[in-house]
């Protein structure tokens, strides 16, 4: 994996670097290997984000279809749960 630094911008080069890393899932298998996990350990986890990523990809269906309410949008100006916003403190 490589990433450019321009302009001598360590930071941002990190940030896009901890990002693919990221997106490749690098962090995800560092955790898993962290500790010895046994095969019939694996296969229960493994079957069960199976089972997680097709309840996600039906209710993604569903929802496109119409048939599920879509997930409620973020409005500006409203905090946390949706109630009013609050004053500046300063």
């Amino acid at each position: 994996m490589q990433v450019l630094v321009r302009d001598n911008n360590v930071d941002q080069a990190l940030k896009v670097l901890k990002k693919k890393m990221q997106r490749e899932g690098v962090f995800r298998e560092m955790k898993l290997r962290k500790h010895y996990e046994k095969p019939s350990e694996r296969k229960v986890r493994e079957r069960a984000e199976a089972v997680r990523r097709a309840h996600k990809l039906a209710r993604k269906k569903l929802q496109r279809e119409g048939l599920l309410p879509m997930k409620p949008r973020v409005v500006s100006g409203t905090v946390g749960r949706g109630g009013p916003a609050r004053p500046p403190r300063f």
